[in-house]
Parts: C-alpha cells; structure tokens; sequence
C-alpha cells in the first residue's frame, strides 16, 4: 500500500465511529489523522506516556496489555483491522493506562485529540457516536469480567471460537472454520488462561470430535454441538 496515496476521509468514512458524517467533517478529521507503517513487536505507545491521540488498526493485529507488579504481562484486548483503541483514555486527559504492541506487521491510524474536540465542538452528533463507541466498549469489558468470574476455561474458549453466536438466543447448526489472528499464546492472556491450559482446552475440544485444529485453523463441525457442549 502507498501511503502517500491512502485516502483519508475515504477510509474513516468505512469505520462505524464516522459512518454517517458528511464529506466535509471527514475531511476535517482527515487534516489530524497521521498513518504509520509498523513492524510486528513494535510499541504503538507505553502505558505512563501521555494520551494525546487515538488509534485504529488499519491493517495487522495489535494487542493491549498490562504488565503486574511480578512482571507478568496481561493482554487487555486484541484490536484487529478496523477496531479503534484509547478513545477513553484521551477523553478522560489522563496518560495511557495500558501500553499498545503490534503483533503482526501492521498499519496503524492515528486521530489527534485536539481535531476530535473542534469536531465534537462543531458536531453534536459525532459526540454521540464517539460516546456510542465508547458504551460499547464499557460493555465488553463487562462481559469479559463476567466471563472470568462466571465461565470456565473450557467456556471461555468455546466463546472466544463462537463469537457473537454465542450471544444469540439458539445458536445455528453450521460448519465454520475460525483462523486465530495471533499466537494462542496472546489469546490464551486474553481469556485469563496459561497458554498450556488454553491447549489442553482445544485438545479436549478436538478429542470430543467438536473441532479439528490445524495450525491456526480451527475447523468446527456443527457450532450447535460446541456450544452446547458440557465438559466433563
């Protein structure tokens, strides 16, 4: 990709935060936007450091994490292509609280803060959507919460393979196969599960006949049967 030639307002008109805004008010966001290609294990920015931007994954996989007192890393969030990061944080003028890694070679957009506020100033309705962006993420971060205290790991996998299935009322009886952007060691993290345990989970899955692993290919059967699947 040319990144001389990317444009702009075209690219944030695809993204649900700036769907409906007009040409010109894309246009405006676009004069505060910056994009930078970046190698995979790059830092996008380190928790401590000062929030004067946001971020979107253009291209590429980029995971938030914290690191406990110990030293162990906790990955926060894993943000793929179109998925935007730190919007909360530079609202609230406070510095970043996690830091941002990308794990793939990736292309990373980045909205000033002082373009977003005149926006919001001129614009009422992108401060709705911004805080309908933002209430969406508040929300997950629920569910992730009641997933760790509620589910276990055997759930938490099968949630994370389902997706947005599991959330329907009955999930359909269909073959699907899901790819894992990153390493399992990162998904392991993300679901609060030892990269050990998160294999013997897809091990077991795979023993029952509910998927069939291959490399980072998962292909399942009948996404019925896992989901209504009761470990021993």
């Amino acid at each position: 990709m040319d990144l001389d030639k990317f444009n702009f307002p075209r690219y944030l008109a695809t993204l649900p935060l700036f769907s409906s805004m007009r040409e010109e008010e894309l246009r405006r966001l676009a004069t505060g936007c910056q994009l930078r290609r970046m190698e995979r294990g790059k830092l996008i920015f380190r928790a401590g450091e000062p929030c004067n931007e946001f971020h979107v994954a253009v291209l590429g996989q980029v995971k938030l994490f914290a690191i406990s007192p110990a030293g162990v890393e906790k990955v926060i969030e894993l943000c793929g292509p179109g998925n935007s990061f730190a919007e909360a944080v530079m609202f609230m003028g406070a510095p970043y609280v996690v830091s941002a890694q990308t794990l793939t070679d990736s292309l990373i957009l980045t909205v000033n803060k002082d373009t977003v506020f005149s926006e919001i100033a001129q614009n009422p309705d992108f401060s709705l959507r911004m805080l309908a962006g933002l209430s969406r993420r508040l929300h997950g971060l629920i569910k992730d919460v009641e997933a760790y205290a509620l589910h276990s790991g055997v759930q938490r996998v099968i949630g994370y393979l389902l997706g947005d299935r599991m959330t329907e009322s009955e999930t359909a009886s269909e073959a699907i196969t899901v790819s894992l952007p990153v390493s399992k060691a990162s998904i392991a993290s993300r679901l609060s599960l030892t990269p050990e345990y998160f294999s013997r989970v897809l091990n077991e899955l795979e023993t029952a006949g509910l998927i069939h692993v291959d490399k980072r290919d998962i292909h399942i059967a009948d996404t019925a049967r896992l989901a209504n699947y009761q470990p021993r």
